[in-house]
């Protein structure tokens, strides 16, 4: 009789731990839905507009890696709640196409799992609100600490960085992060003539 209880109760203890997987991913998916509506609203008319009434953050830009058939919605900050439902731009980081390093984070498991599949040479391609699009190539990979990253700040290049937790397989967070390194590689002019635009 003991061994039968322990059996239902491993097995409820099971269901319950893969309904948890199965409503994470389909919360991953439906947000994604209505981020890529408010992100189309937003080119539309200009102003930010937020993906559900309550939500504390906007749709800012679309990334997209054609080889892998692959592009999703990131949302502004990089708050727990933002990286709930999409990948988030690093607060104080460059805009895409801008000159500086614009990073974005996201999860392992779901937004940025494809992370694993990317090679140097990749292009990403990465749409503003405003619009405009900009492409990367991957030039590089590393492995670092959330607070050791390396990445220049006062970089006077344009850059891109893609990070999530590592290893990329792991269960439970850590401190390690793999970053994407890319060089923008077109949409340069765009962006500069949007600098100079009188504000």
């Amino acid at each position: 009789m003991v061994r039968i209880v322990t059996a239902c109760i491993l097995a409820c203890i099971g269901i319950s731990m893969i309904g948890q997987g199965v409503y994470i991913h389909a919360k991953a998916l439906l947000a994604q839905v209505l981020l890529e509506r408010a992100f189309s609203q937003t080119i539309a008319t200009g102003h930010d507009t937020k993906p559900w009434s309550w939500a504390d953050t906007w749709p800012v830009a679309r990334i997209a890696v054609k080889r892998l058939h692959t592009d999703v919605i990131a949302l502004a900050g990089s708050s727990g709640q933002a990286l709930a439902f999409g990948p988030g731009h690093v607060e104080l980081t460059a805009e895409a196409g801008e000159r500086g390093v614009a990073v974005y984070s996201a999860h392992r498991d779901t937004h940025f799992r494809f992370l694993k599949d990317v090679v140097i040479g990749d292009i990403i391609t990465v749409t503003r609100r405003d619009g405009a699009t900009f492409q990367y190539r991957i030039d590089g990979t590393s492995v670092t600490r959330f607070d050791a990253s390396g990445i220049d700040p006062l970089t006077r290049k344009y850059e891109l960085v893609l990070s999530t937790c590592w290893p990329l397989d792991a269960v439970t967070p850590g401190p390690l992060r793999y970053l994407v390194h890319a060089t923008l590689i077109s949409g340069l002019a765009a962006s500069a003539n949007r600098s100079r635009r009188p504000s």
